[in-house]
């Protein structure tokens, strides 16, 4: 089927590079709401369609992102399968590749390695690829024999220890071959958010681990250690700073659901029990329903999804939507973590800032800490923020050429609790304080663009090329079968492997036999030799073989 999809200009211009390159590695760079998952399988479609027998791989940070990119890959026609492992055995020929994480590659990479030969290789944030030596390691074996390897980054990274596998360095930094600032978002209008940062000042007074006593504001100037320790008594739940802040957020939450109903607002916590405090005192202190999505929660992508989809007010999270995850409706932040790195911060950032087509003023805001680590990283993007919006303002410019790609960061920050001292069970909080109105730096500048400009007049519309049945074979439909607007064929197949194992489970019962006895004699009647490998249709014949079996007895 012939798909026609509206690319961005930077996405059609990023798209046009890609194909003239003769490289097999590619980096593209742009801010996160930019659209970097769009241009990546419109990338990927193309490739596919000129290459009918090559299977496609992406490589993505979490699990939830996993779930994402599938069902955002099936609305291209593209069909992938989230929860592969490498003890699936071979991909089902109606499966067009796999989505897989960092950290399943490093335990994956030899089997991976046979299904990427000759593969179009998507890595999502490839920094990640530097955060395990073993992941580094793991990514340069699997995906050295691909066709093609496209690195996407939603912020501009260096490499402090070891270079990041199939990246260009100049020096320590990383070379992108496409770059799209948060500056050329905002000037192009209807991309991004600008974004502001209420600083909040306090009070705090601590017992250090070695069982001194502290006092201090965010104003005075402290050494590493105790400045990570002033704000880890900030943060916590047993003073009163950290649920001033809250109701700070909480009330501007509630004056942009005036303009913006289901507008929602995100806190990034330290851990899993300070997440849960955090939801608690929410709903305790302002009545309303928090969601939380934590790492060692099972279901934490289904509650980020059912967030993302639905009106409630507030999502805690523990890193787990600090990078990638797209919330358009978020729009009010608290920063409520000690970790302090630049690209920790910019990714916490870009949870806010993608764009709502239709609505105008879609002013966001991060509460941060009024800490001078914060502040500085908070003012970098303020620069860029106001320049841009300076320059919507005032059309004739000043001849800065902000549209100039960002510079590299060096992420070479210490973590805010790095330096503490390791006997950190002996720490306590005395209190901790709000003081002073919050400060939010330089005005806003009156933007109100509402997109529509970028969408109508300058967005461009490409047709892609009908995709090829998965891996070039022609007994498997090439269309959407098994899949709907809302349900992936992978989850198309799990409802398939559902109904098979109730009538498996149905005729053992009657029969006496085990399960894998009356799975293997179903496997036989199908030609299958193991129920992961198998397609859609197979499912099906599988289906009705164990309906017939049941029949008779």
């Amino acid at each position: 089927m012939t798909r026609s999809i509206t690319l961005r200009p930077w996405q059609k211009d990023a798209l046009d590079r890609l194909g003239a390159t003769t490289r097999p590695n590619f980096l593209a760079v742009a801010t996160p709401g930019a659209g970097k998952t769009t241009f990546a399988l419109t990338a990927a479609c193309q490739n596919l369609a000129a290459n009918p027998r090559r299977r496609l791989v992406v490589v993505v940070p979490t699990q939830h992102l996993k779930v994402q990119w599938a069902s955002a890959a099936a609305g291209f026609g593209l069909h992938l399968d989230p929860v592969w492992t490498a003890a699936d055995g071979r991909l089902p020929s109606d499966m067009h590749g796999v989505i897989t994480t960092y950290q399943q590659v490093a335990t994956s990479a030899p089997v991976l390695r046979g299904l990427a030969s000759d593969a179009f290789v998507i890595f999502d944030e490839i920094h990640h690829a530097a955060d395990d030596r073993a992941w580094g390691d793991g990514v340069r074996h699997a995906f050295e024999p691909a066709a093609q390897r496209l690195s996407l980054s939603g912020t501009p990274f260096r490499s402090d220890t070891q270079a990041i596998p199939f990246i260009e360095y100049h020096l320590d930094e990383a070379r992108p071959d496409y770059s799209y600032g948060y500056r050329e978002a905002l000037a192009d209008g209807g991309v991004v958010r600008p974004v502001y940062f209420p600083r909040i000042n306090g009070h705090m007074e601590w017992m250090g681990p070695d069982g001194s006593l502290h006092s201090h504001s965010f104003e005075d100037a402290l050494d590493a250690t105790r400045a990570s320790q002033r704000l880890r008594a900030a943060l916590s739940l047993e003073g009163e700073w950290l649920p001033a802040v809250l109701a700070q957020a909480h009330q501007r939450l509630g004056d942009v659901r005036a303009e913006h109903p289901n507008a929602g607002g995100l806190v990034i916590a330290m851990d899993q029990a300070h997440a849960r405090g955090i939801a608690a005192l929410l709903e305790r202190r302002h009545g309303v329903p928090v969601t939380i999505a934590t790492s060692d929660d099972p279901a934490a992508s289904s509650h980020i999804a059912r967030f993302a989809a639905g009106t409630d007010p507030w999502i805690v999270a523990v890193r787990m939507i600090s990078e990638g995850v797209d919330i358009p409706r978020l729009r009010v932040g608290v920063f409520a973590t000690n970790t302090s790195t630049e690209l920790f911060f910019r990714q916490a950032v870009g949870r806010l800032v993608r764009w709502t087509k239709g609505l105008r003023n879609q002013d966001a805001y991060l509460y941060i800490p009024d800490d001078s680590r914060l502040e500085r990283k908070a003012n970098e993007i303020a620069v860029e923020r106001n320049h841009s919006l300076a320059k919507v303002a005032k059309p004739e410019g000043d001849g800065e050429g902000f549209a100039d790609a960002l510079d590299l960061l060096d992420d070479r920050d210490a973590s805010a609790n790095q330096g503490d001292d390791p006997q950190l069970s002996l720490f306590s909080v005395i209190s901790a304080v709000a003081v002073g109105a919050p400060r939010v730096g330089q005005p806003t500048l009156g933007f109100t663009g509402d997109g529509e400009a970028n969408d109508d007049d300058e967005a461009l519309t490409i047709t892609l090329a009908p995709l090829p049945p998965p891996g070039g074979d022609r007994s498997v439909p090439g269309g959407d079968s098994g899949a709907t607007l809302t349900t992936t064929r992978r989850e198309h197949k799990q409802h398939l492997r559902n109904a098979n194992n109730d009538r498996v489970k149905a005729i053992a019962r009657i029969t006496g036999w085990s399960h894998a006895q009356v799975n293997g004699e179903l496997n036989r009647l199908t030609g299958l030799q193991k129920v992961t490998e198998a397609t859609v249709g197979q499912l099906e014949t599988r289906l009705r073989h164990a309906g017939r079996w049941l029949s008779r007895l």
